[in-house]
């Protein structure tokens, strides 16, 4: 069943069951693109920008408290969840997030008005343009839905999760500090190196990502709130925009600012490609880390089967007793994605266009794409991957010892060219360096043990 209402452009059939009104119906048939809407984290901050901004409009005496309160109270409710079905327009919607800002002020509009015991619809009473856009525009609210959404995701779930994966590498590098293997440059076979000193590289890459990461954040904390059309605050009382700000602090436990320039709040996009940036940068290294595992791992008998990763599921539908690297996997097709969600985020930050970029939408579904993923595939990683590894010791000790790049320690005594020599000829008659140098007599045993001490030539001490 429907019931008409009416917009600026007419009549709009309304279904009787929901919360919505006339321009969420509108944007429904306009926009029927992905099956995609905006995620919860990004209703969850656009019911706290209605109930802040209710809060500070009845503060500064604009807002009739009977109707502000009312507006709070089903603002709560939209952050709890309650009304997440009825948040239904495409993530690939009007410029701005017009659509998507309307869809939360009919809702809050219609939940209102019954929570004060009136029919859906009466807009007479509680207006969604009037009285919860109050003081806003969609041009500032959807900006600052992305950033409050953005920042509670990151400190709720992704920067726990990056500190946890930090903390599982560093205690696997000590853990392995004292296997010895060959290194590689080129793919080739270069000087021993310990695997937890791999380890320790992986480490501090992840540590360097959650600094930048932090770095982002300072610009993320500012919240374009009361610049509404284009950044001049029109419509909105003085001192909005600070009530506002400190009422997401109290809503969030989080602690966010008000921007330093509304003009380039509105216009620009700097502090959401700053973290998609980030990201990417994360994603480039947890890459490499994935790579590595699935080398270090190969085979396991006819390639390099230095480390054995946890076994979490069958790997072949047609060779039995196959297992693959199914998590490092996940990990790269996920930063995959990372990395081209980064690159509809830069083409939109670079498309804003005067005194607006509008394209709000494609930002939040992106960026929140990214975090939300990047989340779950590195807690699945972790703990389905990283904290089961060990290592294959002895082989791993005897690929080091098979090294021809052994040949490196002796140049200080024997010359560069004569260990050359010794490396080419342990290479043409299948010899270890040890075995020809020791063969040729250049030097004695006692000395060769010196130089070939496979520990004492990583620096990594026992």
């Amino acid at each position: 069943m429907v019931h008409i209402e009416r917009d600026t452009l007419g009549d709009v059939e309304v279904p009787d069951d929901v919360y919505y009104g006339p321009q969420t119906a509108r944007a429904v048939i306009n926009f029927k693109i992905s099956n995609h809407q905006l995620p919860v984290e990004f209703i969850r901050a656009q019911a706290v920008i209605k109930w802040a901004s209710a809060k500070s409009n009845i503060r500064t005496g604009k807002l009739n408290p009977e109707i502000g309160n009312t507006i709070i109270s089903a603002a709560s409710e939209v952050r709890d969840g309650k009304f997440n079905d009825q948040f239904v327009v495409d993530a690939f919607q009007s410029g701005a997030g017009t659509s998507q800002n309307m869809n939360a002020n009919e809702v809050i509009a219609n939940r209102a008005l019954e929570i004060l015991g009136y029919e859906k619809g009466r807009y007479d009473i509680i207006h969604p343009n009037d009285h919860v856009n109050m003081s806003q525009s969609s041009n500032d609210t959807t900006h600052t839905a992305i950033h409050i959404a953005a920042m509670e995701s990151l400190n709720s779930r992704l920067i726990p999760i990056l500190k946890q994966l930090y903390n599982d590498f560093k205690t696997k590098s000590a853990e392995f500090n004292n296997v010895v293997k060959p290194g590689r440059t080129h793919l080739q076979d270069a000087v021993p190196i310990t695997l937890g000193q791999e380890f320790s590289g992986y480490t501090r890459m992840l540590e360097m990502g959650i600094e930048r990461l932090y770095n982002s954040i300072d610009r993320l904390a500012e919240l374009n709130m009361g610049g509404t059309a284009v950044g001049t605050g029109l419509n909105a009382p003085e001192g909005f925009g600070y009530i506002a700000v400190e009422e997401v602090n109290r809503i969030t436990g989080l602690d966010f600012k008000l921007a330093d320039n509304y003009f380039e709040a509105t216009q620009s996009a700097e502090s959401i490609l700053e973290l998609s940036s980030v990201l990417r940068g994360l994603a480039v290294s947890l890459i490499k880390i994935a790579d590595d595992f699935r080398l270090f791992s190969s085979g396991p008998r006819t390639a390099l089967g230095e480390i054995q990763l946890p076994a979490v599921q069958p790997g072949s539908s047609i060779m039995p007793g196959k297992v693959n690297p199914v998590m490092a996997e996940m990990l790269n097709m996920v930063c995959y994605q990372v990395m081209g969600n980064d690159t509809a985020i830069m083409m939109a930050s670079r498309s804003g266009q005067m005194d607006l970029n509008v394209f709000t939408p494609v930002l939040a579904h992106n960026l929140l794409d990214s975090i939300q993923i990047m989340s779950g595939g590195l807690e699945s990683f972790n703990n389905r991957c990283l904290k089961g590894i060990t290592a294959n010791i002895k082989h791993c000790e005897n690929l080091a010892e098979s090294s021809l790049s052994l040949a490196t320690a002796l140049a200080p005594k024997i010359g560069y060219e004569k260990a050359a020599e010794v490396a080419y000829q342990a290479y043409n008659e299948g010899k270890t360096v040890r075995q020809v140098i020791l063969e040729k007599d250049l030097l004695v045993e006692s000395e060769v043990d010196e130089l070939l001490d496979l520990i004492k030539m990583t620096g990594a001490g026992t």
